[in-house]
């Protein structure tokens, strides 16, 4: 973890363009990033090793229980409840993040989430020792809960402390740690490591690490500056936050802006989620971030992990040695986190992500090729290989690095928090729909899968080719004025149309 913030450095220099310096903003990003998509992406990955230890661990339970053989069925039931309540939580912890935040403030509640993660390291910790498998369905539905709240919380406390220049490296942060989480989990889940029959438990447990890392090391930064101006009306604090993470030399323009954004919104409240559906000042931000968020699940990235093992296989490499191999696919991940964190903010965000999904359908094609013909000849496995590596290369510049960037872009103070509470829980549900219903789809369909995820990414560019406007470099009230003109057509004028009619009426 600490060689990849290292690594990760060279992206926020000691002073940006800008001016402004961002050392301490570097380290605000990794205490926010160690606690929340890092804890996600571990907890994500970390379940996939010890799959036939718990399973053995369910049997003897039951045996010693019951006196009798645990069904297969029922077996695989109770597996798939441990890992796939863990999404259960982390909607839940969606909506509980987003209205924490409001009341608690963004930091407070990403402090308070730690509790619920080492509750949850607690109850998978002992789950084996008091022969109690139900244990780990409760610690995987809280350790879900604090991915919901992190994922939740954590980009929305980012995007606000970041000056637009640089808001979208660090929005990217949020990928990087999360790709380095699923990395570090495959890792950690090794059976040299913690991936054992007797050592099992101590991997669950292990996401009190990251948790207990966060309390230690959050308290050193402000709260987010825009919730405390704005939300709070805490005008002295919110100087005070500034200037640490600034300086007292370059805060001033930051000021301005979220003056600026407050003194537009005119003392307007946090938006709830159902004012969010009926306001149509932000129609079209919403269906963004909802069709961005189901296009993250529905894109294909399932069904190529799920491909990987298969193609592995066929390509020769033995079944013992595929966790290895398997590590190359969190490497690329990182790799191309790391690099859109790199050209977000120069190439922007538009091109970015519709170069992502296009890339994808492209790689799409090719898979499905491939795959029909994979025993055809013996170099096309080698070929289906590079296609998925090219795949996930692809995701983790485009759709994996950019979307939350979109979401925390697209709304001003009053409506962010409800929009990552949506945002949020489409995700999830998308992430346990998607979980159900593909085996299903890899049934019917087998390799042709992939055409219909071809289909989804060429919907998902084409409609942010034709809605999403560029946002790099501009203000959140900028940003409104351009999607105003969507949701109310060519007769919208902007704040800055309506100031300078202001000025030439004043004149004449």
């Amino acid at each position: 973890m600490l060689g990849t913030a290292v690594e990760y450095q060279p992206l926020l220099h000691k002073r940006s363009r800008s001016g402004i310096p961002t050392k301490k903003l570097f380290w605000a990003v990794c205490a926010v990033g160690i606690g929340g998509a890092f804890q996600y992406g571990y907890n994500l990955s970390v379940i996939n090793a010890p799959t036939t230890h718990v399973q053995k661990f369910i049997n003897e339970t039951w045996y010693s229980r019951y006196h009798s053989q645990l069904h297969e069925d029922l077996l695989t039931l109770i597996w798939s409840v441990i890992a796939s309540v863990f999404t259960v939580g982390g909607l839940v912890g969606t909506f509980i993040g987003g209205h924490a935040a409001v009341k608690l403030g963004r930091k407070q509640t990403l402090l308070v989430n730690n509790v619920v993660a080492i509750l949850a390291a607690l109850f998978m910790g002992v789950a084996r020792p008091a022969g109690l498998f139900e244990l780990l369905i409760v610690g995987r539905f809280l350790i879900g809960m604090n991915a919901g709240v992190g994922m939740c919380v954590q980009p929305l406390y980012l995007g606000e402390i970041a000056p637009k220049k640089i808001r979208g490296i660090t929005s990217v942060s949020i990928n990087v740690f999360l790709t380095v989480g699923i990395l570090s989990g495959q890792i950690i889940g090794l059976r040299e490591v913690l991936g054992g029959e007797n050592s099992w438990p101590l991997l669950l447990s292990s996401c009190a690490i990251p948790a207990l890392i966060q309390l230690m090391a959050l308290p050193c930064f402000p709260e987010s500056p825009r919730y405390l101006l704005i939300d709070k009306k805490n005008e002295y604090q919110c100087q005070k936050a500034l200037k640490s993470f600034y300086g007292v030399h370059h805060y001033q323009m930051e000021m301005d802006d979220i003056q600026k954004e407050s003194n537009a919104l005119n003392g307007e409240k946090q938006k709830k989620i159902l004012e969010l559906f009926f306001d149509r000042s932000v129609k079209w931000q919403l269906i963004t971030i909802i069709v961005t968020n189901i296009g993250q699940q529905l894109c294909g990235i399932n069904a190529i992990y799920f491909y990987a093992e298969y193609v592995f296989k066929k390509s020769g490499i033995p079944i013992e040695k595929i966790p290895y191999v398997t590590l190359g696919t969190g490497v690329c991940e990182c790799i191309t986190a790391m690099t859109c964190g790199l050209l977000i903010d120069r190439a922007g965000r538009r091109l970015l992500i519709i170069g992502g999904y296009s890339l994808m359908a492209l790689f799409c094609i090719l898979l499905t090729v491939t795959l029909t013909f994979q025993e055809s000849y013996p170099w096309v496995p080698y070929f289906s290989m590079s296609a998925i590596l090219a795949f996930i290369l692809s995701f983790g510049l485009g759709p994996g690095g950019v979307t939350n960037t979109l979401t925390a872009e697209l709304f001003t103070q009053s409506s962010r928090t409800g929009a990552f509470i949506i945002g949020g829980s489409v995700n999830w549900i998308s992430f346990f729909v998607i979980g159900m219903v593909f085996p299903f789809i890899v049934n019917g369909l087998n390799q042709y899968c992939f055409l219909f995820f071809f289909v989804m990414c060429i919907l998902i560019a084409g409609f942010i080719y034709t809605i999403v406007p560029e946002t790099k470099n501009k203000s959140f009230l900028d940003i409104k004025d351009d999607f105003q003109k969507l949701n109310y057509g060519q007769s919208y004028k902007s704040s800055h149309q309506v100031e300078d009619s202001i000025d030439l009426d004043e004149t004449m």
